[in-house]
């Protein structure tokens, strides 16, 4: 009671400093701009689990190989395969082999979908055709270039036999031994008038006398 009549005469003398004090009272503390906490990350699901719509684990087994960012290959995979074979598949291969293992399940089911009758082994004749076409072209032109090859060869060997037959030009050892053969009469020119004499008398007697 005291300290109820004692309150009340403060107010009737300062009801300022009465009203300021319950406002401060009753005002919340300020919030730190440190204290805020980072909004939390929402991870989105993995292609797979969006499609069969179940949630998304956190050691999901599809989830490294089916990104939330590429549903289609999720989609023609489980058209083909079905979603339980493939992650049996996956979970009985070890980590290193399930990247590649997917990449050869989405190939085999597009294969499947473009030709429901072959699938894939249409595509591997396909290639192995194509594959004997240029092993032929292949063989073709190495045959022709074999054949070129012996036609120059021929050639060459030609030219150097006609080169061989043709007469050679004068080397000074030619020309000595013309000029010093004794059958040539331009090499003795004596020897020409020793023909003619034995042939008969170059002048007539009656003229010496």
């Amino acid at each position: 009671m005291l300290k109820m009549e004692n309150y009340e005469a403060a107010a009737t003398r300062n009801p300022s400093k009465v009203t300021s004090s319950r406002a401060g009272s009753s005002s919340p503390p300020p919030i730190s701009a440190n204290s805020s906490a980072p909004p939390p990350v929402i991870m989105s699901p993995c292609a797979a689990c969006k499609i069969l719509r179940r949630r998304c684990a956190d050691k999901c087994v599809l989830a490294p190989y089916f990104p939330p960012t590429e549903p289609a290959k999720f989609t023609i995979a489980h058209r083909v395969f079905g979603a339980s074979n493939i992650i049996k598949f996956l979970q009985e291969l070890p980590e290193s082999q399930r990247a590649d293992a997917v990449s050869s399940m989405v190939y085999e089911a597009s294969a499947r979908i473009r030709d429901p009758v072959y699938g894939c082994a249409g595509a591997i004749c396909q290639l192995q055709k194509q594959v004997s076409e240029l092993q032929a072209q292949l063989a073709k032109a190495q045959a022709e270039v074999v054949n070129v090859q012996c036609q120059q060869a021929n050639l060459v060997a030609l030219l150097y036999k006609e080169m061989g037959k043709s007469p050679q030009p004068n080397s000074p050892q030619s020309v000595d031994h013309f000029i010093t053969s004794p059958e040539s009469p331009e090499a003795n020119p004596c020897s020409f008038f020793e023909d003619n004499n034995l042939s008969g008398p170059l002048w007539e007697p009656a003229l010496w006398t």
